[in-house]
């Protein structure tokens, strides 16, 4: 038997201090997979890689959309910068074409929507994509740390950017 995806699949990768959210999308409203990967004790890193590495295996996709995390892109931490290389790195074993936008870049393309935060963001996408309502955190108080399903929201993003970066190209 002989199947043949329709569209290709793009994988959005969000790194960030609790381990990583990601976004599997087959078409730009058509997500088919999704979930926030938190990675506990040591070697945090290596642990995120492995996880990946499977995923690459599962979705095979055929382009991963990353934070662009270059001096000119977006700052983060050192251990978030050096798990993002290692995914690109690990990308480019396995063929799969990567695509990185800086934060200003993932911004840009929602503020011409009139969406200026990352919880209008959140809410938007959900919105659009009535799958995702049910992860949009509450909104944040000055005082709290960032829900961990924001990360959710900024991988789909950075694949929505992506999709919008292709269609303007």
């Amino acid at each position: 038997m002989n199947t043949s995806r329709r569209h290709n699949l793009v994988l959005g990768i969000y790194p960030n201090t609790r381990g990583f959210a990601f976004t599997v999308f087959e078409g730009s409203l058509a997500p088919v997979d999704w979930g926030v990967i938190e990675i506990r004790g040591k070697n945090k890193n290596k642990q995120c890689l492995q996880r990946i590495a499977v995923m690459f295996g599962r979705y095979e996709p055929d382009a991963l959309v990353l934070q662009d995390m270059s001096e000119r892109g977006t700052r983060r931490a050192r251990r978030i910068r050096n798990l993002n290389e290692a995914i690109e790195v690990l990308a480019g074993t396995q063929n799969i074409r990567v695509f990185a936008y800086s934060r200003a870049r993932v911004r840009q393309c929602f503020e011409s929507h009139g969406l200026t935060s990352k919880q209008s963001v959140a809410e938007a996408i959900a919105k659009h994509i009535p799958m995702f309502e049910r992860f949009v955190p509450p909104l944040r108080k000055i005082w709290m740390s960032e829900d961990s399903r924001m990360g959710l929201f900024d991988a789909v993003a950075l694949v929505l950017t992506f999709y919008q970066s292709s269609a303007s190209s």
